[in-house]
């Protein structure tokens, strides 16, 4: 096994705005600050990047808590190997640089990271081997995944940890909320919803104007901004400046950088997530939340969201899961009366799932943490 810093690039090309380019940092930072390794991050569009991220300037190179980030990369460059590269979601390698490659002494361990799946094929074809095809070089596809037999979730070392420290802390909460500028009134059921467009949102906020508890629902700036806007009749809600009907107050909040998003959640008490990344700090966070999946070509999301919600809800009460269910088919169909409907329900279940939601999280903490594991098997490997 190789022993000291290794030198690894991680290409990142954004393709879902926040999410490519969050999960390609949070790699980047773990395995430069946990795992000592020296680590550069060409990131094809560094702007969703530098909301992310204080401190990344998109017009220039520079690093950031110990990562290089650097802008490209440029095919035509000058460019010498690492001992690691990953591809990071099958973005792409640039030919001159598999050229490159393909004279080394010492070829790179090349990993191809793939996007985040809970269904049964990601075991398969987690560290499959796919030699390119021109020059033979080896690549060794990483399926991050929820089982074992596969490549894990992202996860800091002190993680958990810091979430259960929050939760012990009865002012935490409100200090959290004050620093975005909002205050949630006593009994007030807290709601993030961080999702892609939804046409359904209309449905969901007049369940909440009509239910029986007071909601707060925290909007992240640009979120739902459209739908919004029809739903009030042109009062969006900006910074500072919530907007009530009946039980509900709408509030926009700004854009949290990354190191902040656990805190948010920890702070709610449900939330609607997207994407890769928020979606798997929902699960570490152990709320209450729903996945709107990005839409793709015929319904392949849908089984995606099955296959995670199959084990996800193994072992739960079956009425309670089916409300969980309910719930993320009805965020699906776009069905904004359906979605309000199944609101109920599945407000219902949360606090009876709180064990369940828990007992997941730590069965996942018990399996090694994407980063560690793939720094593992490249020094194995070389």
């Amino acid at each position: 096994m190789r022993t000291g810093p290794l030198t690894w690039e991680i290409l990142c090309r954004v393709i879902d705005h926040y999410g490519d380019a969050g999960v390609a940092w949070r790699l980047a930072r773990q395995l430069a600050n946990e795992q000592g390794e020296s680590v550069t991050l060409w990131i094809d569009d560094p702007a969703p990047l530098a909301r992310l991220v204080p401190g990344v300037d998109p017009a220039r190179d520079g690093v950031s808590d110990r990562v290089t980030v650097r802008r490209g990369p440029d095919p035509a460059a000058p460019w010498t190997p690492p001992d690691v590269l990953v591809d990071s979601f099958g973005g792409g390698v640039p030919a001159p640089w598999i050229e490159t490659m393909s004279r080394a002494a010492r070829a790179p361990a090349w990993i191809v990271l793939e996007y985040l799946s809970a269904e049964r094929w990601v075991e398969d074809a987690h560290r499959r081997v796919s030699p390119e095809p021109r020059t033979g070089l080896v690549r060794h596809y990483w399926c991050p995944g929820f089982t074992p037999a596969t490549g894990g979730l992202l996860r800091e070392r002190d993680l958990l940890a810091r979430r259960d420290a929050f939760a012990c802390d009865p002012g935490a909460r409100s200090r959290l909320l004050a620093s975005l500028g909002v205050q949630a009134t006593a009994g007030a059921r807290v709601v993030l919803v961080f999702s892609y467009p939804m046409p359904a949102l209309a449905g969901l906020l007049e369940a909440w104007c009509d239910g029986d508890t007071s909601t707060l629902a925290l909007f992240p700036e640009g979120v739902g901004a459209n739908a919004l806007d029809r739903w009030s009749g042109g009062d969006v809600p900006h910074p500072g400046a919530p907007f009530t009907r009946g039980a509900l107050t709408v509030a926009a909040i700004p854009f949290v950088p990354q190191r902040d998003f656990d805190t948010l959640l920890w702070s709610c008490d449900a939330a609607i997530v997207r994407g890769e990344d928020s979606f798997v700090r929902a699960q570490w966070a152990a709320v209450p939340f729903a996945w709107h999946a990005y839409p793709q070509d015929e319904g392949a999301h849908r089984e995606k969201v099955a296959a995670f919600l199959d084990r996800y809800l193994g072992g739960a009460d079956p009425d309670d899961a089916a409300a969980v269910r309910d719930f993320h088919a009805s965020l699906d169909a776009g069905d904004g009366a359906r979605l309000g409907a199944a609101w109920p329900a599945f407000a219902r279940a949360a606090p009876r799932l709180a064990a369940h939601r828990r007992a997941w999280a730590d069965r996942l903490a018990a399996q090694p943490d994407l980063a560690s594991g793939v720094s593992e098997f490249v020094r194995n490997c070389l």
